[in-house]
């Protein structure tokens, strides 16, 4: 028997702050699933941490971020093709960002997010190659989609450490887990080393050195005097977060479980998790506003990778965005658009076939809270001959009611999902 892992990215939320997303789409299709199925919740790296994507991927994939990983920034930087010089360069996962110049006040962490990719390659390309004046420091800096980048800081000469805190003040360095922060002064921070070191000092330093550069730069930049003249917010600086020096030393997926695992993957995180962990891919292109295009595209995609490999994991990237924008309507339609041209394609093509499809979320992102938080995620698991819970819908209160019971840790949920596929 093959599986299906499908991600919804983001698409829970908090019940307790009334109507959740799924409780207000009308998603037939996840709802047969679920009424198909034997339902749980998951705390996707555990209670009182609410993860980034990154750290999340790792744990519902089967790895334990606190023991296992490295930072987002290295992984993005493998997602967008680069490779970095270990104890002279880290990476940072960035975003393009508004800001008054004068103040450092933040007036959008991600500049109304309507800059284009093709706007953010052009502002990249202003300030790639940066020499920052001290340390024989420079600045690597690759636009991926939308407002997103990786910013690598390195020295020629000096050994660095990556264990600096982040200028983007909504996110909380834990170790090498990044941690949404529920409150946060909307400044640009000022990067500070993490421990005694001279290295954590210098790459302070050239960290700081950068932010001053740029905003310099990206303040006259001719895309962003067009972005003013038609009434958007200028990208005008690059907030840094999630530090790194290195790579995660992993086990690879396929050895770790046995199993030949493919993964559809839509943006630079996952995309650089799946090639960390030697996962077979399929590319499709960044989401666009098609989305009964984008999502023939993915599944696709889906069919392609199972012909080849055991499980295929599939991310979609939908409610994250219009759940940290607080746009409950957008969300809900994000749900009912995967469920539409996704999911019910899906289930027409797998029908009759020996093929479990387990649905869950990376991490909640609450349109109510506008961030990512701590709360547990639905689960799901369809599997032929199975029993199944009765439950009628996929919520967060009806799959509270099923039989998995409540996964305290994501990296608990595969290995007993796949032990429970072997022994039906």
């Amino acid at each position: 028997m093959k599986l299906i892992y499908l991600v919804l990215d983001g698409v829970a939320d908090k019940p307790e702050d009334g109507p959740t997303s799924l409780e207000l789409a009308n998603k037939p299709f996840l709802d047969k699933v679920a009424s198909l199925s034997r339902c749980g919740l998951m705390y996707t790296v555990g209670k009182g941490i609410a993860p980034e994507s990154d750290a999340a991927v790792m744990s519902i994939l089967g790895y334990d971020p606190h023991k296992e990983y490295t930072g987002r920034g290295p992984v993005e930087a493998v997602g967008a093709g680069l490779e970095l010089r270990e104890g002279y360069e880290v990476a940072f996962r960035a975003n393009f960002a508004t800001i008054d110049p004068k103040t450092r006040k933040i007036l959008d962490r991600r500049c109304g997010r309507n800059l284009s990719s093709e706007e953010a390659h052009e502002l990249a390309k202003a300030v790639d190659g940066l020499e920052l004046g001290v340390y024989d420091g420079y600045a690597r800096v690759v636009a991926t989609v939308g407002h997103r980048a990786v910013v690598i800081i390195g020295s020629k000469t000096h050994r660095v450490s990556d264990n600096v805190s982040n200028t983007d003040p909504a996110y909380e360095k834990h170790g090498y887990v990044s941690i949404a922060k529920s409150s946060f002064e909307p400044y640009v921070a000022e990067a500070k080393p993490l421990d005694g070191t001279e290295e954590a000092r210098i790459m302070a330093t050239l960290v700081n050195k950068f932010t001053e550069k740029i905003i310099q730069i990206l303040k006259d930049h001719p895309i962003n005097q067009e972005r003013i003249k038609n009434g958007k917010m200028p990208a005008n600086v690059i907030l840094l977060r999630d530090s790194g020096g290195r790579l995660p030393r992993l086990e690879e997926i396929n050895k770790k479980f046995g199993l030949r695992f493919g993964a559809v993957a839509e943006m630079p995180v996952e995309i650089g998790i799946a090639r960390i962990l030697k996962m077979d891919m399929e590319s499709v292109p960044p989401p666009t506003e098609d989305k009964a295009v984008d999502y023939k595209i993915r599944l696709e995609a889906t069919m392609k990778l199972l012909e080849r490999n055991d499980v295929v994991y599939v991310h979609l990237k939908g409610p994250d965005e219009p759940g940290h924008d607080g746009d409950v309507k957008r969300k809900v339609e994000s749900i009912e658009l995967i469920d539409r041209y996704y999911v019910g394609p899906l289930l027409e093509q797998i029908s009759g076939k020996e093929i479990a499809l387990l649905v869950t979320a990376d991490h909640a992102t609450p349109y109510t809270r506008k961030s990512h938080t701590d709360d547990p995620v639905p689960v799901v698991l369809m599997l032929p001959r199975n029993k199944q819970d009765g439950l009628k819908r996929l919520t967060e209160k009806e799959c509270s009611r099923g039989s998995l019971g409540v996964f305290q840790h994501g990296y608990e949920l595969l290995p007993r999902i796949l032990e429970m596929i072997k022994s039906p």
